[in-house]
């Protein structure tokens, strides 16, 4: 049974622990205000982006020709990018990630396609960690990047993808991240980025009703294409890792709270225990003094 000075100083660690994550939460939650200001201002310019690159994609023009929209007739090698967190203390963020994209990359993508060689190349540094003691080949690491999260990262990484897709070492390319839905909800997604899908979504009908499928571009097609596809995957990355910047800080955020909390409730349950202990050493104390008292005066 412990005794009352382990029950006390088992009280003051964990006080010293409530303290600890109490304070990890407000760090967290101010960044959060930050991350989820900025993924929130990247959002409308990355669908309005998708959505002109989609009908410039659907546009009929047999002679134009982009390597970025080539569309292979068998997929021998795909590109899988993983993005991560680089810290941990934040609840399932790392692992339902890591576990979904593992799947994906050793059982999914081999069953459905078979024969296809699969590359990773991850982002953060549990995703680094995660992939470098399994068999998949990495493409190459970017650890240690959300410290200061900057742009010239997702342009890194575009031309990593793209310069391999050109080149036909990849004949797709997807990307795995936690998406920020709001503080108390993040979720696994991941999509396809290269080559670019025709959108799914109708024109817009003029106001006679009839529907518009004709463009007049200027400049070039070409040149519209050559301008806006490199800055397409710069945006795309540079949003997944906004969005899992968001998503991580409101998991540690959501993470230290309930940790928090659990840590009070530790400490009424220890005080609980104190306090019986030592009612249970008084009484003990009290019945020895009067049994003492007792036998001296028989």
């Amino acid at each position: 049974m412990a005794t009352l000075r382990d029950i006390r100083h088992r009280i003051s660690a964990v006080k010293n622990t409530a303290k600890i994550t109490s304070a990890m939460k407000m760090v967290a939650a101010a960044k959060l205000r930050r991350a989820q200001e900025a993924i929130m201002a990247a959002r409308p310019y990355t669908l309005k982006l998708s959505e002109i690159l989609s009908n410039l994609a659907e546009a009929s023009d047999e002679d134009f020709f982009h390597p970025l929209l080539r569309k292979p007739k068998t997929v021998k090698s795909i590109a899988v990018v993983v993005v991560s967190s680089d810290r941990g203390l934040c609840g399932s963020f790392n692992a339902n990630l890591l576990k979904a994209a593992a799947y994906h990359i050793e059982k999914s993508l081999p069953s459905q396609i078979p024969g296809v060689k699969v590359s990773v190349l991850p982002i953060g540094k549990r995703a680094v960690s995660f992939f470098s003691k399994r068999s998949t080949p990495v493409i190459q690491e970017f650890p240690d990047i959300f410290a200061k999260l900057d742009f010239s990262t997702a342009f890194e990484v575009a031309s990593i993808i793209s310069d391999g897709f050109i080149n036909e070492k990849y004949d797709k390319v997807e990307i795995f991240g936690n998406e920020f839905k709001s503080i108390i909800k993040q979720e696994v997604k991941y999509h396809s980025l290269l080559p670019l899908e025709k959108s799914k979504t109708e024109h817009k009908v003029h106001h006679e009703g009839e529907m518009n499928n004709d463009y007049i571009f200027e400049p070039s097609r070409g040149e519209i294409m050559n301008e806006l596809l490199p800055k397409f995957l710069n945006i795309q990355i540079w949003t997944a890792l906004l969005d899992s910047n968001a998503a991580e800080q409101a998991a540690r955020m959501m993470a230290m709270d309930n940790a928090t909390t659990n840590a009070r409730d530790l400490i009424k349950a220890l005080q609980l225990q104190y306090n019986k202990a030592r009612q249970a050493s008084i009484t003990k104390e009290m019945l020895e003094i009067v049994g003492g008292a007792e036998a001296l005066r028989k």
